[in-house]
């Protein structure tokens, strides 16, 4: 991969600004952008490509890789486009697509928007090494001291977890990096995990023509509500992909011809070009100098809503250092973390100037909507777009509720959209405020109608009004009325 672009200013041996932030993904350049426009000296500290995960090895290359196997398979199922289609997938250009979208894995473009933005940016690995100070290292081995007047901000990350499965390190297996950045495509694909991930890559290389085998130890997609993954298993099948539940990885080996063997818990062997692990993510925390103010090592970093980091060690008093993004475990979505990074440099901002934290009438210091509101989008074929709670999310904090569920096949605009449409919808109902706590769509396309739901349930927009937010004909909006029309209409 190319190298990264050279730092906007050479390294100082020591450096005094108002916020130093400490890394340089989606999520770090979101809080640096809005302390620099408070008129915050910030520097933003990476040693990697700035851009981050998202940019170069997670939403962006993984959305590429899925997108022209999605416009196939939906070409596939409106006749007449269909009866055009003479051909697969041109992989050689989709991976040229998915290399655009990385720049080449080249940040030149990221630190140019750095410098329009006003924002330092200083190479390096990063460590905190006291209160309100950082040390970074860089390539070279020089460093340098930076002291911050008023804010640190962890934006680190965090990292796919390699589980202790004996062998599985020894045969290299990949992660989500390998997976969106891979220069080919193998001939065979085995995916350890069920998550999002999991389902996205096994949907994307089986569309690009590998033969992929999921181990899954539960169902797929568990966080969801039951129905998402048993329809997106379905159509995994049906795309050729060999979906094994109820098992476990035992052990790994890497073959005289260079395949990877699996050994799974019910005494039976996966054999596959490339192994994929993705079970889970852990902090990027380990080596960041965490136990110089009082915190551990290797440890999600917990913080309260407007960001700040949590704990009792001395070191900690001030209100100096904050963690945005996967990093403090909230919700691991660029998205959220993009919004948390948005209300930490506000909180940042307020409180250099003296401000008390929340006291504009539109909230936006505090981080409140990565509780029990997140929306996420799973890019498989077919789409799990969801927000809020689940039916058993919902039964287990108390609510009374009602669950309303529609077939959106029955939906006109889904019969327009694709002939045999195949999707579901569900919304949670708080019975004692009659509020939607939670909606789930599943089904080609369904990822644009999941902001209408957000709005709805981060809203708690009484189901009265909406029976007064009309759909439009014949749109896959339409589920929207059929699913007030199951709740009854308004008194």
């Amino acid at each position: 991969m190319p190298a990264a672009a050279s730092t906007t200013t050479p390294n100082p041996a020591a450096l005094n600004v108002d916020v130093i932030v400490i890394g340089a993904g989606a999520v770090g350049e979101n809080v640096a952008d809005r302390t620099a426009q408070a008129g915050l000296r910030t520097v933003i500290v990476e040693a990697d490509l700035v851009g981050g995960e998202c940019s170069y090895w997670a939403c962006m290359p993984s959305k590429a890789l899925l997108r022209s196997g999605a416009v196939l398979a939906a070409a596939r199922r409106v006749g007449g486009a269909a009866e055009a289609l003479t051909g697969d997938l041109d992989v050689a250009a989709v991976l040229r697509r998915r290399d655009a979208f990385t720049s080449n894995w080249s940040d030149e473009g990221q630190v140019r928007w750095l410098e329009k933005a006003g924002i330092d940016l200083v190479r390096g690995h990063a460590r905190l090494s006291g209160v309100r100070q950082v040390t970074v290292t860089a390539a070279d081995g020089s460093r340098t001291v930076l002291s911050a007047e008023h804010a640190v901000v962890v934006s680190t990350g965090s990292a796919a977890l390699l589980p202790d499965i004996p062998g599985l390190a020894s045969v290299s297996p990949w992660t989500s990096r390998e997976a969106t950045s891979a220069p080919g495509i193998p001939d065979s694909l085995a995916v350890i995990g069920g998550g999002v991930v999991a389902a996205e890559m096994a949907t994307a290389y089986a569309g690009l023509g590998a033969e992929v085998t999921m181990i899954v130890r539960s169902g797929l997609l568990g966080g969801q509500e039951p129905f998402a993954g048993e329809l997106v298993t379905a159509a995994l099948r049906e795309a050729g992909v060999t979906v094994l539940t109820g098992v476990s990885t035992t052990g790994a080996s890497r073959g005289d011809d260079d395949d990877v063997t699996l050994t799974l818990s019910n005494g039976t062997r996966v054999t596959a070009t490339e192994v994929l692990v993705a079970t889970g993510r852990v902090p990027r925390t380990t080596d960041l100098g965490l136990e110089t103010v009082g915190l551990t090592p290797g440890d999600w970093l917990e913080v309260d809503d407007t960001l700040l980091v949590r704990g009792t060690a001395p070191e900690l008093a001030g209100d100096w250092l904050y963690a945005t993004g996967d990093v403090n475990h909230r919700a691991l979505l660029t998205h959220q973390g993009k919004y948390q990074a948005r209300a930490a440099g506000d909180v940042i901002a307020a409180r250099a100037a003296g401000t008390p934290v929340g006291d504009k009438p539109w909230g936006t210091h505090v981080a409140t909507a990565d509780h029990a509101a997140v929306p996420q989008v799973t890019f498989t074929d077919p789409e799990v777009a969801s927000v809020g709670l689940t039916q058993a999310a919902a039964e287990k904090a108390g609510f009374r509720i009602r669950v309303l569920d529609y077939n959106l096949g029955w939906v006109a605009g889904a019969s327009v959209h694709a002939d045999g449409y195949t999707g579901s919808a569900r919304a949670i109902v708080d019975l004692d405020r009659e509020v939607l706590l939670g909606v789930t769509f599943v089904g080609p396309d369904v990822a644009e109608l999941l902001h209408s739901a957000t709005i709805a349930v981060v809203g708690e927009v009484p189901i009265r009004r909406l029976w007064h937010a009309v759909p439009s004909y014949p749109t896959l909006s339409e589920v929207w009325l059929r699913l007030l029309e199951e709740y009854g209409r308004p008194s």
